[in-house]
């Protein structure tokens, strides 16, 4: 029972994990437009590169790069609001499109509630500067509201929120006076009031969590080179479980990672400050405190990573080294350039793992060396050459000592082939090319990974959790419901029915064959009448039709499952 309930959470962490890819994978091109923008309408950069007569003050391209960057910034800015659409979108089971507009409403709503009781509490004062009590920073302005500075904890508390509300209540029925404001419909009502609940909560609740994670975010800078160490051991280490998104982006994006005052402005976690300072004319050199987090990934993406790819090529049979040259070169291309790393990571987590927890460490020592020689490169998601090029390269050696990188890669490819190819050899490992050959060659992904430990927990299962598993597989598995078996049938079948929608009263869908409808199994089912016109249908339910149409698209999703 207690593995079962792990399981479950971990499932529910790994969900949440995946949820925050999203937002996630829109900041490369938020940060090539920032990173370019604020670069070249940094007028200490064009002067640098002398390029005042076409990129100077007042010059097309100056207008240019400077809205780029807004972009840019704007992506960075609202990543809160991302996080919490991104989550609740990711969390609810059905109608996703419902969770996202709620969450979008609850996130405005617990902010404004939250601006109102500062403003109450004396905390804002009526000319919306901020008394004199209140502690630098804790205070900021998210969406044009003065609130608490939340960060994507924020987003996240509110995405949560609004999926199990969205869950729990997307298909409830209401009394029939009632009924147009139930189903769907009933969700952004839910989900308002309880924003408003939400807010008042964190209004008293956040300030203590706030003061807890910058004291731990100081306590992370006290601990040095050994807490630089543990985080990138434990960034790579958590990337088989996908976990690793859950854990650096709050370094990444809160307290957690240090907070600046530039220009001004504080500034809280290690993206942020670094981009802050990238905007910034008065950068002498990026910080260190900030990069920590961030530069340590470019030696095993450009370096580690492509001489373990040479190593696992050198070490395949003769006759299948054409086919995996191919394989690893794509792989090892796209690591070093994007800094995508799972297929060759998968590989040898796949065939070897402790050949994985070596890679950790490793990685570990990486981000302890870009601290020790203060090499600040920033990052948006990948640590290949494109963003060391645009975070490096273009902004200076004195703002970055990007130089001082280049032969930490020679030092760690070379490590890394020799010692891949070492392990390879010692314990004859099936990595690509060594395997029988009559197994498929091939590069390891995630899901191949996933498959494995599935398959190798099958293995020691016993008699007691097969059968809870049993147990559970048949509580969730598929259940006649007559009403809807009469509507799918009334309308022609799953395979006659097309994409149902509903209106108000309505609903909606097309059909392949009109003919095949069965207007007395639909009225059998509660319909108060059914129009066709051509393949187009409409069957009249009333305001009830909310609750109807998402319980009829999730019985259809299960009987199509179950091949029922």
């Amino acid at each position: 029972m207690a593995s079962s309930k792990n399981h479950k959470a971990l499932t529910v962490i790994q969900t949440i994990g995946r949820s925050f890819f999203l937002p996630i994978s829109i900041l490369p091109v938020a940060g090539l437009l920032l990173g370019i923008g604020a670069s070249f309408s940094n007028l200490s950069t064009v002067q640098q590169y002398g390029l005042e007569s076409i990129m100077g003050a007042g010059t097309v391209l100056n207008h240019v790069f400077m809205l780029m960057s807004s972009v840019g910034n704007a992506v960075f800015a609202n990543l809160p609001l991302l996080f919490a659409l991104a989550v609740a979108m990711g969390m609810a089971k059905e109608e996703k499109a419902v969770a996202v507009l709620s969450a979008a409403l609850s996130f405005i709503i617990m902010h404004v509630t939250i601006h109102e009781l500062l403003v109450f509490s004396g905390q804002i004062l009526p000319d919306g500067q901020l008394a004199q009590t209140v502690i630098a920073g804790t205070i900021g302005t998210t969406l044009g509201i003065q609130t608490l500075e939340m960060g994507i904890f924020g987003g996240i508390l509110v995405g949560l929120a609004v999926a199990c509300l969205h869950n729990r209540f997307y298909r409830i029925e209401l009394p029939v006076v009632f009924s147009f404001f139930g189903g769907v419909r009933f969700v952004p009502i839910i989900c308002t009031l309880s924003a408003i609940v939400l807010g008042v909560i964190c209004f008293y609740v956040w300030p203590p969590i706030q003061r807890l994670i910058l004291a731990s975010g100081a306590l992370v800078v006290k601990t040095g080179y050994y807490g630089t160490f543990i985080f990138g051991f434990m960034e790579r280490a958590l990337i088989p479980f996908g976990l690793h998104h859950v854990f650096y982006m709050p370094f990444w994006q809160s307290g957690l990672g240090g907070a600046m005052n530039i220009d001004g402005t504080m500034v809280y976690g290690a993206q942020n400050i670094f981009f802050a300072q990238l905007a910034s004319h008065n950068t002498q050199h990026f910080a260190i405190e900030a990069a920590r987090f961030m530069t340590g990934k470019y030696a095993i993406m450009m370096g580690g990573l492509m001489g373990a790819a040479l190593a696992m090529y050198n070490t395949a049979k003769t006759n299948k080294r054409k086919l995996v040259g191919g394989l690893l070169f794509s792989a090892a291309l796209t690591s070093f350039l994007t800094g995508i790393t799972e297929p060759i990571e998968f590989t040898f987590l796949f065939v070897a793992p402790l050949l994985y927890v070596v890679h950790c460490v490793f990685a570990g020592i990486s981000f302890v060396l870009m601290h020790v020689f203060q090499i600040t490169i920033g990052t948006t998601f990948s640590c290949g050459l494109i963003d060391y090029v645009l975070y490096g390269v273009m902004q200076g050696n004195d703002k970055t000592n990007w130089v001082r990188l280049l032969p930490i890669l020679v030092i760690y490819f070379v490590v890394y082939y020799y010692l891949f190819r070492w392990v390879i050899l010692k314990w004859d490992l099936p990595t690509p090319g060594r395997e029988a050959d009559d197994q498929e060659t091939k590069l390891y992904t995630k899901a191949d990974y996933q498959a494995k430990q599935e398959q190798q927990a099958a293995a020691k299962e016993t008699p007691e959790t097969a059968a809870a598993a049993e147990k559970d597989a048949a509580a969730a598995g598929f259940e006649r419901n007559e009403q809807m078996e009469n509507i799918i049938a009334g309308l022609g079948g799953l395979d006659n029915m097309e994409n149902p929608e509903c209106c108000a009263t309505r609903l909606r869908l097309n059909v392949q064959d009109s003919s095949k409808i069965d207007k007395a199994l639909l009225k059998k089912a509660g319909a108060l009448g059914v129009v066709i016109n051509g393949n187009a249908i409409q069957v009249v339910y009333g305001p009830v039709v909310s609750v109807i149409k998402p319980k009829l698209q999730e019985y259809m999703d299960k009987k199509r499952a179950a091949g029922k």
